[in-house]
């Protein structure tokens, strides 16, 4: 064996016996948005009564500390409320003892079930979620929306060239100005203003891509409107389920369009990587590099 191959194997070794000991947490997450974390010994011994759970907001100074405490089953537990705010962005979980540093929790078992189909009331003028996943490189992190208030997007017709996006509104009312628009993200004073079919807090509309492919290509990102121009601007999401990352995991077929200023494009919906909802305007050079290229890079 070479030195590289006898070094990198000592790396990997390393990093297989410190995954082994690091401390791992189980999540559990409820209806409200609250989750409970279920953590191993840190493995500060007689540290366990100061001990706590601590969650950082990636590129801000933002920090939430959790008591940590014994639980039934010998494990640590920190509960976070859905009273606690946290910003929207993701966070990084970690366990620490009086005294020490803070160490990286790895994921356990997430119990996401009340995610599913989540219907919050939106009494308090806000949706909050969070969703702990794991992160690529193996360590327990946790995805944190606030959105007051928020229009949900649901299901997504296509036909004809055309999107319907079915949704529901939360946080605030649907009223008879109620319109939904398309804002081209390079261009913000670029809009297109669709019509809102409303019945209670749920809203419909419908959206030709041939609208927004004659501008050229280019990201529109969809607002909701639900008082008209005198009420708030709401981005329509897709945040209430377990999928921390929409972008991968809800696709949709592009269309092809020919434009009289831009020749042949593609047109589609998509989720950005904050699981806000879109429509991608691309340009399409030939059929061999069409049937070749991936979901793009858009935000």
């Amino acid at each position: 064996m070479t030195a590289l191959a006898t070094s990198q194997a000592a790396s990997h070794a390393g990093d297989d016996q410190e995954s082994a000991t690091a401390p791992h947490a189980d999540c559990i997450a409820d209806s409200a948005g609250g989750l409970t974390f279920d953590v191993t010994d840190p493995g500060e011994p007689g540290t366990r009564d100061a001990a706590y759970l601590l969650l950082r907001r990636r590129e801000s100074d933002d920090e939430v500390r959790l008591p940590l405490s014994p639980s039934a089953d010998g494990r640590l537990r920190a509960a976070l409320p859905s009273s606690v705010q946290l910003a929207e962005g993701r966070w990084n979980a970690y366990a620490q003892v009086a005294g020490g540093a803070p160490r990286r929790l790895m994921p356990g078992v997430n119990d996401l079930r009340s995610l599913v189909d989540r219907a919050p009331s939106g009494s308090r003028g806000h949706v909050a979620v969070r969703i702990p996943y794991a992160t690529k490189q193996g360590n327990l992190s946790v995805r944190s929306w606030l959105r007051a208030p928020h229009a949900e997007a649901g299901e997504i017709e296509l036909a004809d060239a055309a999107m319907t996006v079915n949704g529901r509104v939360y946080g605030t009312a649907l009223t008879e100005a109620a319109y939904a628009e398309a804002v081209r993200r390079a261009e913000p004073d670029l809009a297109h203003r669709v019509e809102v079919t409303a019945e209670g807090p749920e809203f419909t509309f419908g959206l030709r891509h041939g609208l927004l492919a004659d501008s050229g290509p280019g990201p529109w990102d969809l607002w909701l409107r639900p008082a008209g121009e005198s009420g708030p601007r709401v981005r329509l999401a897709r945040l209430l389920d377990d999928v921390p990352d929409k972008k991968t995991i809800f696709t949709y077929p592009a269309v092809r369009l020919v434009t009289a200023a831009h020749g042949a494009v593609e047109a589609g919906p998509y989720y950005t990587n904050d699981n806000d909802l879109s429509v991608r305007i691309r340009e399409v050079r030939d059929e061999e590099e069409t049937g070749g290229r991936e979901n793009g890079t858009e935000a």
